[in-house]
């Protein structure tokens, strides 16, 4: 089964993330959908303050791409086709978001995605023709990489693998959301399934194993999403 092939935050790996070098890198590599990071500098006043492309207050924000820049990058002739996954890392901006996205005439290529279900409520209301998705678990970073935070991670992974098919389904069923974004480690048959049958589609999230991308490919996801989109190519190059 063919799989949507998604860079995060253009192509992490090959040059760094959230930036138009990125986006070329991910271009270049092949990808069907670049995701990337929008940030309000001032997550307070999140109506009001410099958009910006980053994932978290970690970075140094007066150095990085802003919201526009980035629009007009991916507007380019070049990125003619390339869908974008929109990732709003705090609520509050969406309906800065939404007005972007049409003035770049970029609805029907977008997709929004948040941990927030508030912000998808909100984009919806702005602009029913933008495709959501529902972005899990809720977390600032990946715990399960961290030996401190491993063990209480898995175990709420764990617990989250049980019921998320059944939220899922809610969620799709109730038109809160068109996808669910979600961390590796939560997807199975099960969601699988849960997925396909409320009609939505499922992305998973960051794979960056050639392996990995393969056994979910045949599980059936919609998107796998990765920091290093080359491993598609090492992907297509091995034997069913």
């Amino acid at each position: 089964m063919s799989v949507k092939r998604v860079g995060h935050k253009g192509a992490d790996a090959i040059a760094p993330g959230n930036t138009p070098a990125s986006f070329d890198a991910a271009l270049a590599a092949g990808v069907d959908m670049i995701e990337f990071d929008v940030l309000p500098v001032d997550w307070r006043a999140p109506e009001t303050t410099r958009l910006v492309l980053a994932h978290d207050y970690a970075h140094d924000l007066d150095h990085v791409s802003s919201f526009e820049e980035g629009l007009a990058h991916l507007t380019g002739p070049a990125f003619d086709g390339i869908e974008l996954d929109v990732d709003l890392k705090v609520p509050g901006c969406e309906r800065r978001v939404v007005e972007a996205l049409r003035e770049h005439d970029l609805i029907e290529r977008s997709l929004v995605s948040s941990q927030f279900m508030r912000s998808l409520t909100a984009v919806r209301e702005l602009e029913p023709g933008l495709r959501l998705g529902w972005s899990v678990p809720r977390a600032k970073r990946d715990y399960t990489k961290s030996l401190v935070w491993i063990l209480p991670a898995m175990a709420a992974l764990t617990v989250l693998k049980r019921t998320l098919p059944r939220s899922a389904a809610r969620a799709l069923g109730g038109g809160r959301t068109d996808a669910l974004m979600v961390h590796h480690r939560l997807v199975g048959e099960p969601l699988v399934r849960a997925v396909k049958a409320a009609g939505g589609d499922l992305y998973v999230w960051t794979v960056d194993d050639a392996a990995a991308i393969q056994r979910f490919s045949e599980l059936g996801v919609t998107g796998v999403i990765t920091n290093d989109p080359r491993l598609f190519g090492v992907r297509d190059a091995s034997p069913a």
